[in-house]
């Protein structure tokens, strides 16, 4: 099957869509695949309404946060990158909200839910770094340490249960609420983002998926378009996905050794 999704993949334009499996090989565990860990995400309505739940969330995700940036790009992502750089690619419509696309030298992404490496208020609309208000965390909260074994989600939060003690910092602004800029539960994909993942998917002759189940609706929202163009559909995972059926072709593998193959194939030597 991987011969045959380098036949289709060959001299077309390729748009690219990800999900959490193609970060599993950085250390970033998958929503849903096997052994990934039990959680409760965050909905929007009860972060907003919530002070005990924004203080848990927050505890939370900044421990996660630090554990985050410590990981790498794996091969997965570098193939990717390869594949811009060769000028086969429209881009990436990713599902992830850490950055190791672009850390692997992607330029062209779009991310679907959002990024965990800037925060803004809800109040205001003010824009800051992430390191900028975790500076402001570890300031108001100095018993905050990052454990040397943190069990990592894919949002880049954890569990933790000391949250009852902790301080969230309000806007530095206007003292207004802040939150993460990702896509919680119960919130809706911004229309311009959402628009600019459209045009990656409907520039592309031929649209590889890798590393998602393709259970969010974002994800489904974005391969119909390609369907009703009948542009063809490359699927690489561990694990079915709910689109096996409607793919032209099917690859079930680990993104790191199935991209870097299609890269070596697509990607002429110097």
């Amino acid at each position: 099957m991987l011969d045959t999704a380098i036949d289709l993949l060959r001299g077309r334009r390729i748009a690219v869509l990800t999900g959490a499996g193609i970060s599993t090989d950085s250390g970033i565990p998958d929503y849903r695949g096997e052994g990934a860990p039990r959680r409760t995400p965050m909905v929007f309505d009860t972060f907003r309404s919530s002070a005990d739940a924004r203080r848990r969330y927050w505890a939370g995700s900044h421990l996660g946060w630090r554990r985050f940036t410590s990981v790498h790009p794996n091969d997965g992502h570098r193939a990717l990158a390869r594949l811009e750089e060769a000028g086969l690619v429209t881009g990436i419509a990713t599902q992830n909200v850490d950055d190791l696309h672009e850390r692997a030298g992607s330029h062209e992404v779009v991310h679907v839910h959002g990024r965990m490496h800037t925060v803004s208020c809800l109040d205001c609309g003010r824009t800051y770094d992430r390191e900028r208000i975790a500076a402001e965390i570890e300031l108001l909260n100095p018993w905050i340490v990052v454990p040397e074994q943190v069990r990592l989600q894919p949002d880049g939060d954890v569990e933790i249960d000391a949250s009852q003690d902790f301080l969230v910092p309000p806007c530095p602004v206007c003292g207004g609420m802040l939150k993460p800029d990702v896509v919680f539960f119960g919130e809706i994909v911004p229309p311009a983002v959402f628009a600019a993942a459209r045009d990656v998917i409907a520039a592309g002759e031929v649209v590889l998926v890798a590393g998602s189940s393709l259970i969010v609706n974002s994800g489904t929202r974005l391969l119909e378009v390609a369907r009703r163009a009948s542009v063809p559909i490359v699927i690489v995972n561990r694990g079915e996905t709910k689109w096996d059926g409607r793919a032209a072709v099917r690859v079930e593998g680990g993104t790191s050794e199935t991209l870097t193959t299609i890269a070596d194939a697509l990607v002429a030597p110097f």
